[in-house]
């Protein structure tokens, strides 16, 4: 199951959450309804209007501010089958996770423990063989060179790893 959404609050008195989408258009969430909660819930979006930081959205049986209320945290999920094909250009940040990380070299520098997004962007956790740290690499094609779907290749600036070990 992948992440796509999370209502992060009610909104008025008639129901309505506040919906937040992490969605690449993040309107396209609507398209993927129903969604599913953790515990395996149904959550149905049936109307979706854009909001200054997010969206207001109506639900399927949500009908009050307690009910809408109930459902603040709660997290949106959707079967990775139902996620349309990448392009050639793109990768989804989940499909990320575990993927061995070699040097341009060849060699093998570790695994994707986690994709961090700080606001300027990207960036792959890796947990480097050999040493307890992880690394914060940029995933940005200057750092990238290639995502194959089995593993990542990238190419540091001399004294990068070096540098990251610094406390």
């Amino acid at each position: 199951m992948i992440l796509v959404g999370a209502i992060t609050g009610a909104h008025g008195i008639r129901g309505e959450v506040k919906l937040r989408s992490f969605t690449a258009d993040p309107a396209a969430i609507a398209s993927y309804s129903p969604l599913e909660t953790a515990k395996g819930a149904k959550v149905e979006i049936t109307k979706l209007r854009l909001q200054k930081d997010g969206f207001i959205a109506s639900l399927k049986g949500v009908t009050d501010r307690n009910a809408a209320e109930a459902l603040r945290g709660t997290e949106l999920f959707v079967p990775r089958e139902r996620l349309p094909e990448t392009d050639d250009d793109e990768v989804y940040v989940h499909d990320l996770i575990g993927l061995p990380v070699h040097l341009a070299d060849g060699s093998l520098l570790g695994e994707i423990v986690d994709v961090a997004d700080y606001g300027a962007g990207d960036l792959i956790d890796v947990k480097v063989e050999g040493r307890k740290d992880t690394v914060l690499i940029p995933f940005a094609s200057q750092y990238v060179l290639e995502v194959d779907g089995s593993k990542v290749v990238v190419e540091l600036p001399e004294g990068y790893l070096d540098a990251e070990a610094q406390p």
